[in-house]
C-alpha cells in the first residue's frame, strides 16, 4: 500500500511541476508594478479565459491531490 501511494505521489509531483511551469506568464512591465510589487493586481477582477483557466483548474486539482496523497502517506506510515 505504501509503495503504491509513494508511486502515485511521485507521479503527482512531476505533473504538478509541469502544471506550474505551463502557467502563462503575467507581463506587468510598468514602473508602478516594479515599485509596489504588483500589489494592485492582487485584488483585480480579471477572469482567466481559455488555456489559462484550464491550467488554473488543473493545477488546483493536482495540488489538492498532492496534499491528499501526502496525508495518506503519513497515515499509512504511522499505522504499520
Amino acid at each position: 500500500m505504501q509503495n503504491t501511494l509513494m508511486t502515485l505521489f511521485l507521479i503527482d509531483c512531476v505533473v504538478l511541476i509541469a502544471c506550474v511551469m505551463m502557467q502563462p506568464a503575467k507581463n506587468d512591465n510598468d514602473a508602478m508594478s516594479a515599485l509596489n510589487g504588483g500589489a494592485g493586481d492582487l485584488f483585480s477582477r480579471k477572469k482567466a479565459r481559455g488555456f489559462e483557466a484550464v491550467m488554473q483548474i488543473v493545477t488546483t486539482i493536482v495540488g489538492a491531490l498532492f496534499f491528499i496523497l501526502a496525508l495518506a502517506l503519513v497515515f499509512v506510515s504511522t499505522h504499520k
